[in-house]
């Protein structure tokens, strides 16, 4: 699912990326592609795939192939200077077993498996991405999940909004993103070496009022799929952001 989002705060000044709070519409488009395994006999659980999605975020603006000289240090550069969008397709059987062979990194969950990969041109993808299908992410949750810890990163969803897994999946990534900028270097390399504990949660419609004035980290999507444009979508509750 297609997502461009836009924010509230200004990336933090570590960023090596983002150096104005605007987006640069006349800057060569990049998405970030993630693939989410959904096998017809065992498709993962909801909140675990969103879960899921926003580690592997985190996880490739953390690998040390996106920074410096880096192999995807350009890709990233390229993409984090203009809109950040992302989209999440789906696969499985020999579709996710091509995904798999190209470069990228798998992260996994309790049932959810999400390959992400290195940034490409909005018109340059690969080909084996470029023919997996955007729709029929639509998942459930089998048993409701536990309550989130609150001593490690919510993302929160907007309670009154209604979104396809695919579209939850990238605006829980977008929201990881959010949090990661506006982290110092060491709270950064804690959150990382622990393994990027986070949960997604919908919140509570008296809570969500107050997460969207608090100052965290929030998404506002720019409306191209499912959602009217400037609609609030996710907010980052880090425990170092509070």
């Amino acid at each position: 699912m297609n997502s461009d989002q836009t924010h509230d705060r200004t990336p933090a000044a570590a960023s090596p990326f983002h150096s104005e709070p605007t987006v640069r519409d006349e800057a060569p488009q990049f998405v970030l592609p993630l693939v989410a395994r959904i096998e017809k006999s065992a498709p993962p659980a909801r909140t675990d795939a969103l879960e899921t999605a926003a580690r592997a975020v985190l996880t490739v603006l953390a690998d040390e192939r996106s920074a410096g000289e880096g192999e995807w240090a350009q890709a990233m550069r390229d993409w984090q200077d203009a809109r950040i969008r992302k989209v999440v397709r789906r696969a499985r059987g020999a579709e996710w077993r091509r995904a798999e062979a190209l470069p990228g990194i798998t992260v996994t969950g309790k049932s959810a498996e999400v390959r992400v990969f290195p940034p490409v041109p909005l018109d340059g993808w690969p080909k084996d991405l470029a023919r997996l299908q955007v729709s029929g992410t639509d998942l459930d949750d089998p048993e409701p999940p536990p309550p989130a810890d609150p001593t490690a990163p919510v993302l929160w969803l907007n309670p009154d909004l209604g979104m396809s897994a695919g579209k939850a999946m990238a605006q829980a990534g977008h929201a990881a993103q959010l949090a990661w900028w506006e982290l110092t270097d060491k709270d950064r390399g804690a959150w990382r070496d622990a393994g990027f504990p986070l949960s997604v949660r919908p919140a509570a419609p008296s809570h969500w009022t107050a997460l969207v004035t608090s100052g965290l980290p929030l998404v506002r999507d720019a409306g191209f799929t499912e959602i009217a444009p400037g609609s609030s979508t996710v907010v980052a509750d880090h425990p170092a952001l509070r």
